[in-house]
């Protein structure tokens, strides 16, 4: 008689492969979005570089604009990255990861309203979503069941 008792993690059978083999598929394919994002940052870098090099004799507002954007876009692939870093290695995503990597992405759309023609309501509506998220990210922290305040 096999006891799973004993064993710190218990053995299961998801439709067709065990925990092991799903962990290492689900690995792997978040290993290959991985490396497409940092390609695609490293694409994006070369990209924005260029992009500042050329408008900056004539035209540098344009390009200043797009360099804001196209940095902020970055910096939500790197908040990307550390869900998918965070998932590896605990094996769960943090909710305030997701708040971040929306956070971020949010703010990037409210910094485009600056650089082209928006109506006040767009406006409003940016600034309430970015408001109850950051409250949601205040308190996901303060709650959060990995604070050990006493």
């Amino acid at each position: 008689m096999s006891d799973n008792t004993s064993n710190k993690h218990p053995v299961y059978r998801t439709f067709i492969l065990n925990h092991q083999w799903h962990l290492r598929i689900v690995g792997f394919f978040i290993g290959i979005l991985m490396i497409a994002i940092y390609l695609w940052m490293a694409s994006g870098f070369i990209n924005l570089l260029l992009n500042l090099y050329h408008s900056y004799p004539d035209n540098w507002s344009h390009g200043a604009e797009r360099m804001i954007k196209d940095v902020v876009i970055i910096l939500a692939s790197l908040e990307l990255i550390r869900v998918f870093q965070a998932y590896l290695l605990m094996g769960r995503v943090k909710v305030t990861f997701i708040l971040d990597v929306a956070l971020v992405v949010l703010i990037g759309e409210l910094i485009s309203l600056w650089y082209r023609e928006y109506s006040t309501n767009e406006v409003f509506m940016s600034v309430f979503v970015i408001s109850v998220l950051v409250g949601l990210r205040i308190i996901t922290t303060r709650f959060s069941p990995d604070c050990n305040e006493a």
